[in-house]
Protein backbone atom coordinates (compact mmCIF):
# COMPACT_ATOMS: atom_id res chain seq x y z
CA UNK A 1 0.00 0.00 0.00
CA UNK A 2 1.22 3.84 -0.82
CA UNK A 3 2.14 6.36 1.75
CA UNK A 4 -1.61 8.25 3.07
CA UNK A 5 -0.97 11.57 1.47
CA UNK A 6 -2.49 13.12 4.65
CA UNK A 7 -2.98 11.84 8.44
CA UNK A 8 -6.81 12.11 8.57
CA UNK A 9 -9.31 9.51 9.03
CA UNK A 10 -11.97 9.46 6.20
CA UNK A 11 -15.10 7.82 7.12
CA UNK A 12 -18.17 7.92 4.74
CA UNK A 13 -21.86 8.08 6.22
CA UNK A 14 -25.03 8.17 4.03
CA UNK A 15 -27.63 10.27 5.16
CA UNK A 16 -30.82 11.14 3.46
CA UNK A 17 -30.53 14.89 3.99
CA UNK A 18 -26.88 16.47 3.80
CA UNK A 19 -27.83 20.14 5.04
CA UNK A 20 -29.33 18.74 7.98
CA UNK A 21 -26.55 15.80 8.43
CA UNK A 22 -24.18 19.00 8.19
CA UNK A 23 -25.92 21.13 11.03
CA UNK A 24 -26.48 18.04 13.10
CA UNK A 25 -22.54 17.39 13.09
CA UNK A 26 -21.51 21.07 13.47
CA UNK A 27 -24.26 22.07 16.01
CA UNK A 28 -23.83 19.34 18.44
CA UNK A 29 -20.82 17.32 17.93
CA UNK A 30 -18.47 20.15 16.77
CA UNK A 31 -17.33 19.22 13.52
CA UNK A 32 -16.15 22.39 11.02
CA UNK A 33 -17.57 22.11 7.34
CA UNK A 34 -14.55 21.61 5.05
CA UNK A 35 -17.08 21.77 1.31
CA UNK A 36 -20.09 21.64 0.85
CA UNK A 37 -22.41 20.61 -2.10
CA UNK A 38 -26.36 19.61 -2.79
CA UNK A 39 -25.19 15.95 -2.26
CA UNK A 40 -22.52 15.99 -0.60
CA UNK A 41 -20.58 17.36 2.30
CA UNK A 42 -16.94 17.46 3.97
CA UNK A 43 -16.90 17.59 7.97
CA UNK A 44 -14.04 17.61 10.55
CA UNK A 45 -13.41 17.27 14.08
CA UNK A 46 -9.47 16.66 14.69
CA UNK A 47 -8.17 13.95 12.47
CA UNK A 48 -11.43 12.56 11.36
CA UNK A 49 -13.21 13.47 8.35
CA UNK A 50 -16.58 12.61 7.79
CA UNK A 51 -18.29 12.56 4.54
CA UNK A 52 -21.70 12.87 4.67
CA UNK A 53 -23.06 11.31 1.02
CA UNK A 54 -26.95 11.93 0.36
CA UNK A 55 -28.88 9.63 -2.04
CA UNK A 56 -28.16 11.83 -4.75
CA UNK A 57 -24.21 11.82 -4.56
CA UNK A 58 -22.34 9.00 -6.35
CA UNK A 59 -22.06 6.84 -2.83
CA UNK A 60 -25.49 6.50 -3.12
CA UNK A 61 -26.40 5.38 -6.32
CA UNK A 62 -27.68 1.83 -6.54
CA UNK A 63 -25.29 -0.74 -7.16
CA UNK A 64 -25.07 -3.41 -9.77
CA UNK A 65 -27.29 -5.90 -8.42
CA UNK A 66 -29.87 -3.28 -7.97
CA UNK A 67 -29.19 -3.12 -4.01
CA UNK A 68 -29.52 0.88 -3.27
CA UNK A 69 -27.23 2.30 -0.26
CA UNK A 70 -28.59 3.39 2.53
CA UNK A 71 -27.61 5.06 6.59
CA UNK A 72 -28.05 2.89 9.51
CA UNK A 73 -26.20 -0.24 10.71
CA UNK A 74 -23.68 -0.76 13.84
CA UNK A 75 -20.91 0.63 12.46
CA UNK A 76 -19.92 3.97 14.33
CA UNK A 77 -17.75 6.86 14.36
CA UNK A 78 -16.61 6.69 17.81
CA UNK A 79 -15.63 9.66 19.70
CA UNK A 80 -13.87 10.05 22.48
CA UNK A 81 -15.18 12.63 25.25
CA UNK A 82 -13.61 13.55 29.06
CA UNK A 83 -17.07 13.45 30.77
CA UNK A 84 -19.36 11.56 29.02
CA UNK A 85 -22.04 12.42 31.84
CA UNK A 86 -21.87 16.30 30.93
CA UNK A 87 -21.89 14.96 27.39
CA UNK A 88 -24.89 13.01 27.30
CA UNK A 89 -26.81 15.63 29.71
CA UNK A 90 -25.92 18.63 26.86
CA UNK A 91 -27.28 16.68 24.06
CA UNK A 92 -30.43 15.40 25.78
CA UNK A 93 -31.29 18.97 26.33
CA UNK A 94 -30.77 19.71 22.44
CA UNK A 95 -33.44 17.26 22.27
CA UNK A 96 -31.03 14.11 21.11
CA UNK A 97 -32.53 10.69 22.46
CA UNK A 98 -29.91 7.46 22.64
CA UNK A 99 -30.37 3.81 22.02
CA UNK A 100 -29.65 2.88 25.36
CA UNK A 101 -28.63 4.82 28.89
CA UNK A 102 -24.49 4.72 29.29
CA UNK A 103 -22.63 1.23 29.35
CA UNK A 104 -19.73 0.63 31.70
CA UNK A 105 -17.44 -1.67 31.27
CA UNK A 106 -13.63 -2.33 31.38
CA UNK A 107 -12.10 -0.21 29.14
CA UNK A 108 -14.85 2.86 30.13
CA UNK A 109 -18.44 4.01 29.34
CA UNK A 110 -20.14 4.62 26.33
CA UNK A 111 -23.38 5.36 24.92
CA UNK A 112 -24.84 5.63 21.24
CA UNK A 113 -27.26 7.96 19.68
CA UNK A 114 -27.71 8.36 15.83
CA UNK A 115 -27.52 11.50 13.48
CA UNK A 116 -30.93 12.29 11.56
CA UNK A 117 -30.22 9.30 9.12
CA UNK A 118 -29.96 6.84 11.64
CA UNK A 119 -26.34 6.44 11.32
CA UNK A 120 -24.76 5.68 14.96
CA UNK A 121 -22.49 7.93 16.93
CA UNK A 122 -20.86 6.28 19.74
CA UNK A 123 -19.18 8.85 22.61
CA UNK A 124 -16.32 6.91 25.05
CA UNK A 125 -15.14 7.74 27.83
CA UNK A 126 -11.69 5.75 28.83
CA UNK A 127 -11.40 4.24 31.93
Amino acid sequence: MSTPIDDDVYVRYLVDDVPAAVDFYTKHLGFTVRASFPPFADVSRGHLRLLLSGPASSAGRALPDGSQPGPGGWNRIHLRVPDIAAEVARLRAAGLTFRSEVISGPGGQQIVFDDPSGNPVELFQPA
